[in-house]
Protein backbone atom coordinates (compact mmCIF):
# COMPACT_ATOMS: atom_id res chain seq x y z
CA UNK A 1 0.00 0.00 0.00
CA UNK A 2 0.56 3.35 -0.44
CA UNK A 3 -0.19 6.51 1.75
CA UNK A 4 0.40 10.29 0.35
CA UNK A 5 0.27 12.94 2.47
CA UNK A 6 1.83 16.46 3.47
CA UNK A 7 -0.39 18.42 0.61
CA UNK A 8 -1.92 22.02 1.86
CA UNK A 9 -2.69 25.52 0.91
CA UNK A 10 0.41 27.41 0.49
CA UNK A 11 1.17 30.89 -0.96
CA UNK A 12 2.88 31.03 -4.40
CA UNK A 13 6.92 30.96 -3.62
CA UNK A 14 6.45 28.73 -0.74
CA UNK A 15 7.28 24.76 -0.09
CA UNK A 16 5.73 21.60 0.77
CA UNK A 17 6.90 18.82 1.06
CA UNK A 18 5.03 15.62 0.67
CA UNK A 19 5.45 11.77 1.22
CA UNK A 20 4.89 8.66 0.23
CA UNK A 21 4.87 5.82 2.84
CA UNK A 22 5.24 2.67 0.98
CA UNK A 23 4.23 -0.49 3.32
CA UNK A 24 4.87 -4.38 1.90
CA UNK A 25 7.15 -3.05 -0.48
CA UNK A 26 10.18 -5.57 -1.09
CA UNK A 27 13.82 -5.00 -2.44
CA UNK A 28 12.42 -6.09 -5.90
CA UNK A 29 10.34 -2.81 -6.74
CA UNK A 30 12.10 -0.79 -9.08
CA UNK A 31 11.23 3.19 -8.78
CA UNK A 32 8.62 5.41 -6.92
CA UNK A 33 6.94 8.00 -8.64
CA UNK A 34 4.73 11.07 -8.41
CA UNK A 35 2.32 12.49 -10.52
CA UNK A 36 -0.08 15.12 -10.43
CA UNK A 37 -3.62 15.70 -11.99
CA UNK A 38 -5.22 19.23 -11.99
CA UNK A 39 -8.72 19.84 -12.81
CA UNK A 40 -9.93 19.60 -16.23
CA UNK A 41 -6.18 18.17 -17.03
CA UNK A 42 -5.15 14.72 -17.30
CA UNK A 43 -2.96 12.88 -15.14
CA UNK A 44 0.95 14.08 -15.38
CA UNK A 45 4.19 12.77 -14.46
CA UNK A 46 6.13 14.89 -11.98
CA UNK A 47 9.17 12.92 -11.28
CA UNK A 48 10.81 9.69 -10.19
CA UNK A 49 13.12 8.09 -8.13
CA UNK A 50 15.07 4.65 -7.99
CA UNK A 51 15.09 2.75 -5.25
CA UNK A 52 18.49 1.28 -5.74
CA UNK A 53 20.64 4.27 -6.69
CA UNK A 54 18.59 7.01 -5.95
CA UNK A 55 18.21 8.28 -9.70
CA UNK A 56 15.78 10.60 -10.17
CA UNK A 57 14.21 12.24 -13.01
CA UNK A 58 11.88 15.28 -13.64
CA UNK A 59 9.02 16.62 -15.89
CA UNK A 60 10.70 19.80 -16.87
CA UNK A 61 8.48 22.14 -15.20
CA UNK A 62 9.64 20.87 -11.93
CA UNK A 63 13.51 20.92 -12.65
CA UNK A 64 15.21 23.19 -10.24
CA UNK A 65 12.25 24.15 -7.65
CA UNK A 66 11.30 19.88 -6.73
CA UNK A 67 13.68 17.63 -5.31
CA UNK A 68 12.62 13.88 -4.96
CA UNK A 69 14.45 11.57 -2.28
CA UNK A 70 14.11 8.58 -0.09
CA UNK A 71 14.64 6.65 3.08
CA UNK A 72 14.91 3.13 2.18
CA UNK A 73 15.03 2.80 6.01
CA UNK A 74 11.38 3.90 6.22
CA UNK A 75 10.23 2.98 2.68
CA UNK A 76 9.30 6.68 1.94
CA UNK A 77 9.72 8.88 -0.75
CA UNK A 78 9.42 12.77 -0.41
CA UNK A 79 8.58 15.44 -2.70
CA UNK A 80 10.03 19.03 -1.37
CA UNK A 81 8.22 21.30 -3.74
CA UNK A 82 10.19 24.78 -3.46
CA UNK A 83 8.83 28.20 -5.27
CA UNK A 84 5.35 26.54 -6.16
CA UNK A 85 3.49 28.31 -8.93
CA UNK A 86 -0.60 28.46 -8.97
CA UNK A 87 -0.13 26.24 -12.04
CA UNK A 88 1.20 23.34 -9.28
CA UNK A 89 -1.93 23.14 -8.07
CA UNK A 90 -3.22 19.65 -8.54
CA UNK A 91 -3.86 16.14 -6.72
CA UNK A 92 -0.87 14.73 -6.19
CA UNK A 93 -0.14 10.85 -6.47
CA UNK A 94 2.40 8.50 -5.68
CA UNK A 95 2.48 5.27 -7.30
CA UNK A 96 5.42 2.60 -7.42
CA UNK A 97 6.79 0.13 -10.62
CA UNK A 98 8.27 -2.66 -9.47
CA UNK A 99 10.02 -3.57 -13.13
CA UNK A 100 10.45 -0.27 -14.84
CA UNK A 101 9.03 3.12 -15.42
CA UNK A 102 7.36 1.95 -18.25
CA UNK A 103 4.08 0.74 -15.78
CA UNK A 104 3.46 2.18 -12.91
CA UNK A 105 1.64 -0.67 -10.64
CA UNK A 106 0.73 0.25 -7.35
CA UNK A 107 -1.22 3.55 -6.90
CA UNK A 108 -1.92 5.61 -3.72
CA UNK A 109 -4.59 7.83 -3.10
CA UNK A 110 -4.29 11.56 -3.64
CA UNK A 111 -3.11 14.86 -1.54
CA UNK A 112 -4.09 18.14 -2.34
CA UNK A 113 -2.00 20.88 -3.23
CA UNK A 114 -3.56 24.21 -3.32
CA UNK A 115 -1.09 27.27 -4.42
CA UNK A 116 -2.69 30.96 -4.43
CA UNK A 117 -1.59 33.82 -6.28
Amino acid sequence: QLQASGGGLVQAGGSLRLSCAASGRTVRDYAMGWFRQAPGKEREFVGSITWSFGRTVYTDSVKGRFIIFRDNAKNTVYLQMNNLKPEDTAVYYCATAVVSTTMWDYWGQGTQVTVSS
